[in-house]
């Protein structure tokens, strides 16, 4: 059985609504769509079951905590087969919030969120560029994030 055939409209428009706020209580959104908050919960349920929701998170504002600086590395690797090693040791710095596998010119692009851009030197030469694998990195600092946001989930037409 395929995933898609187990998740439908009212599945997804749980999501929807918990994607554009989590902290929406069960009992608003079994309102909103005139079900009942136990069918919301069974939902959320499955969904975490299946592997659709992967969890729940609090968002802050980097800057107004002091982290001024938010870089894309794009890292060249000696070869592809460096890839998982280097992903391991890529989750132990901190800053490094988002790591890809990509095609085209990069073999990973990655998002780093630090302080200041002595820090961003810092991470870039002592932790990043010396691990085995690395042949060298392109450093892109962000001026101004324009738009962030989850992927809009929208019902199946053809159901």
């Amino acid at each position: 059985m395929s995933l898609n055939s187990q998740i439908d409209n009212t599945d997804l428009q749980i999501l929807s609504i918990l994607m554009e706020d989590a902290q929406t209580p069960y009992t608003e959104i079994a309102n909103r769509l005139i079900i009942s908050g136990g069918t919301v919960h069974v939902r959320m349920k499955k969904l975490i079951r299946l592997g659709v929701v992967r969890g729940s998170h609090l968002e802050v504002n980097p800057e107004l905590l002091g982290y001024d600086v938010c870089a894309f590395v794009g890292m060249f690797l000696e070869k592809g087969s460096f890839y998982n090693e280097l992903v391991e040791k890529l989750k132990g710095i901190p800053a490094v919030t988002e790591v890809h596998y990509t095609t085209g010119v990069y073999s990973i692009f990655m998002k780093i969120v630090c302080r200041n851009t002595r820090e961003l030197r810092n991470i870039l030469n002592e932790q990043i560029q010396p691990l085995p694998g690395v042949q060298r990195t392109e450093t892109f600092i962000s001026l101004e994030e324009s738009i962030i946001r989850q992927l809009q989930i929208l019902p199946d037409e053809s159901s």
